[in-house]
Order: structure tokens, then sequence, then C-alpha cells
């Protein structure tokens, strides 16, 4: 069996890992989220069998703390995120890295969160990409599946 050629991650790449692992493990709860199937009930988190939590409504932790997350990142790390994703749908390769940032720098769209967020498969998207760089998330995402300091309360 041949073994995969990973690429050196770029020096300048704006995102640490840690951070970025947290931003994959809320994307794909957020991309595991369901359709709300009763958005009027009354019952509490105990009597539903905290089903709630798996429903896409507006209240959501995981959307919050996923936005939340992405805003709080520098413009740059936006524009990484946003090239990482792009990179793990197909829309670049590796060897076009430099391409992908630039046009993810020209992108007109005001709210990278919104944008990233409307992404089907968002979360397989980053991982994909990052891995095109040489980027592994697996130990980071099993060591801390916690908050990587990063205050998800807000908005």
């Amino acid at each position: 069996m041949a073994t995969r050629e990973l690429p050196e991650p770029p020096a300048d790449f704006a995102v640490d890992r840690e951070t970025l692992a947290y931003i994959v493990l809320k994307a794909k709860a957020f991309d595991g989220l369901v359709a709300s199937d009763d958005p009027s009930d009354g019952s509490d988190a105990v009597d539903d069998g905290f089903v709630d939590a798996l429903e896409d409504e507006a209240d959501n932790p995981v959307q919050r703390e996923l936005r939340v997350a992405i805003r709080q990142l520098s413009e740059e790390a936006k524009v990484t995120l946003v090239a990482l994703a792009w990179l793990g749908r197909g829309d670049y390769e590796a060897s076009e890295w430099r391409e992908a940032l630039a046009a993810a720098r020209e992108r007109g769209e005001a709210s990278t969160a919104r944008y990233l967020m409307g992404m089907p498969l968002l979360g397989d998207y980053i991982e994909d990409g990052a891995d095109e760089l040489g980027i592994n998330l697996i130990s980071e995402q099993q060591e801390a599946l916690g908050d990587p300091d990063l205050d998800t309360r807000g908005g």
C-alpha cells in the first residue's frame, strides 16, 4: 500500500490547530441538526428526552457556538477558513492554496459566519481542506473536545 506524501502546512497559516479542530467539531454537530418537528412544544428538556438539542432552531447552542467561534476569528483567519472549505469541497487543489486565499480575500460577502454556515457539510470540507494541506486535526479533536479559550456566550 502506497503512502500519501503530505505537504507541509503553510508557514503563515492563520488559524491554530486547536481552534480549527473546535470549529470542525461544531460544524459537524451543526450539520447533524435536523428540522424541528414540533416548534411549539411546551415540554422541558427532560420530558422530551433532550431531543430538542438535535433540532435546528434559532436558540440551538451549537449554532450559536459555531457562529461566535467564526466571528471571533481575525479577518485573516476567516479568509483561511473560507479557503479551507473551498479546498475541501474540491474547488481548489492544495497546489492552488495561494489562489484560494486570494479568492477568499476578494469574496464580497460581509458575513463569513453566515456564508460558511450555509454550506452543507462544512465540517467535512474544512477537515478535508486541512488534510490536503497536511494539517491533521484528529489528535486535537480527540484531546480537547472542549472550548479552546473561545467565549461562545455572546453573539
